[in-house]
């Protein structure tokens, strides 16, 4: 049977072999550059994984720009929070969910206005984090051109970062994203009747 100190013994081996691991590639990682990271899956926590990067990137003094398209009926704790901060630029659809609006050709143009202002925060190079909140489904419903899409995020200045949020990313967002993570639907509240919370949900 191991002793204490043999298994103390052990685990410094262990994490000494980790950190040398760690270490290399660590120094391994010297390249600079603007991310762009796409937030998708049919799980909760895309958008407040994108506000916690802007709370840190505001931390370290960083000019954010926010747009959040589908969004815009509720009160959410990240406009009332950011929206006034002298580091933000925020702008909101403000047309609602696509299922409560059930107007196609309107919903596309509240899109292509909204589209503009982030177009405008992918060419400042004076904004340094980049939050397109929901915009995957503006591309899964047809409402901005892909092509047009894809070209801003590969055309903006090189030390700036976006973020993408929403379910369903296409290949082509995926493709060109530097970090992707899929959040995945284990469990939700929602599912058991409870209803959305303020500070949890919105």
């Amino acid at each position: 049977m191991e002793t204490r100190e043999q298994r103390n013994e052990r685990h410094k081996k262990a994490m000494q072999r980790k950190k040398q691991h760690v270490d290399e590639r660590i120094a391994a990682a010297v390249i600079d550059k603007g991310l762009l990271l796409v937030l998708t899956g049919n799980g909760k926590g895309k958008s407040s994984s994108a506000f916690g990067m802007v709370a840190r990137s505001v931390g370290h003094g960083l000019r954010c720009g926010v747009v959040q398209f589908i969004k815009g009926q509720w009160v959410c704790g990240e406009h009332l929070l950011f929206s006034s901060h002298p580091l933000v630029e925020f702008y909101v659809m403000n047309t609602g969910f696509t299922w409560d609006t059930q107007d196609r050709e309107g919903d596309i143009a509240a899109a292509e206005k909204t589209w503009a202002h982030a177009e405008q925060l992918l060419r400042n190079p004076e904004v340094k984090v980049v939050v397109l909140d929901e915009l995957t489904y503006m591309l899964t419903y047809g409402y901005l051109d892909h092509t047009k899409v894809l070209d801003a995020l590969k055309q903006r200045p090189t030390d700036q970062h976006v973020i993408v949020t929403g379910r369903n990313a296409n290949d082509q967002l995926i493709a060109i994203a530097d970090t992707v993570s899929e959040i995945n639907d284990v469990k939700h509240a929602f599912n058991a009747g409870v209803r959305v919370q303020s500070g949890i949900d919105y």
